[in-house]
């Protein structure tokens, strides 16, 4: 009896101590229940008033972040944004003269027919030769309004991007690159031919069998040894595109007219100055002019358009 009572006693007291424990525990996660709050509701607070920069935790270090990208909205994405570039020839004896603002354009197209006083000099020696006649018309041109291209993969290439700065002549580079992936032990093959892309740093290696660009690309990136150092080289998939649909639709400048049937009877120069102080006068129901471009007779001249961005 004297043994139970003792035995009794010593889980009684062992179970006080697991519930002091217990309650330890509890008073522990409490705290720390209430830290993660506070914290939540800090955090919450710093989201709702759209703060910059957020203080981060005392237990996580602080790094600065730059961001170096572009901000485009999200129906943006995934789409091929073309910049028209349009080549329109001009005859001789003609000028396109592009006006500061659209309604001055149309009030000079709607004259049609326009008398241009010229200054009686050296050059002009008849009287009746002091003024001439030049019709205005309005540039239509056809601008793109879809575009879908057709992409298939070579087999047989690989893209060759990350490529090293080094001042070495374009051909040596290419040697290099050519002697590295042409050895089975590198991974390569035989090299077909080789290309610089204009205005990427990017080079098209093309091998002469099939089943040497898939392994290479399935790599990523490849170490190459060039001249004293070693250049991680990205190895990318060689798309080659082709235009299967391009829509187009004539589209009127707004700023722009023709000026034809000029007469050669000013140097260059001269006639555009002409033209320009012409133009431009309010009397003569024209405006600050942006750009004269004049072709004389018995020459041809091809003007450049791109986006209005006006």
């Amino acid at each position: 009896s004297q043994e139970l009572c003792s035995a009794l006693e010593q889980d009684h007291a062992k179970l006080q101590m697991d519930r002091e424990d217990v309650e330890q525990r509890t008073q522990k996660l409490k705290k720390e229940e209430e830290l993660l709050l506070k914290n939540l509701e800090r955090q919450t607070s710093l989201n709702r008033d759209e703060e910059k920069s957020l203080q981060m935790l005392p237990a996580l270090p602080e790094r600065k972040m730059v961001f170096k990208g572009l901000v485009t909205n999200k129906e943006d994405m995934n789409k091929l944004m073309l910049t028209p570039l349009i080549h329109y020839p001009l005859p001789g004896g003609s000028a396109l003269i592009t006006f500061e603002k659209a309604e001055v354009a149309q009030r000079i197209i709607e004259m049609k027919e326009h008398v241009v006083e010229l200054s009686c000099g050296d050059e002009l020696e008849e009287v009746d030769r002091c003024q001439m006649r030049v019709q205005a018309a309005p540039v239509d041109i056809l601008l793109p309004s879809a575009l879908e291209i057709g992409l298939t993969r070579s087999s047989r290439s690989i893209l060759l991007s990350d490529l090293p700065s080094l001042g070495i002549p374009k051909e040596a580079l290419l040697d290099k690159l050519e002697i590295f992936f042409s050895k089975t032990k590198n991974g390569g093959g035989e090299v077909e031919s080789r290309e610089f892309l204009d205005n990427t740093g990017q080079v098209v290696l093309t091998f002469v069998q099939d089943g040497v660009a898939e392994p290479l690309i399935a790599r990523g990136h490849i170490p190459v040894p060039i001249g004293k150092g070693k250049y991680e080289l990205k190895v990318s998939p060689c798309m080659s595109g082709e235009v299967t649909t391009l829509p187009l639709q004539p589209s009127r400048c707004p700023r722009t007219v023709l000026l034809a049937g000029i007469p050669d009877v000013l140097a260059e120069e001269a006639m555009r100055d002409t033209l320009e102080i012409h133009f431009q006068k309010s009397s003569r129901r024209g405006g600050e002019v942006d750009a004269l471009a004049y072709v004389p007779a018995g020459r041809w001249g091809l003007a450049a358009f791109t986006e209005d961005t006006g």
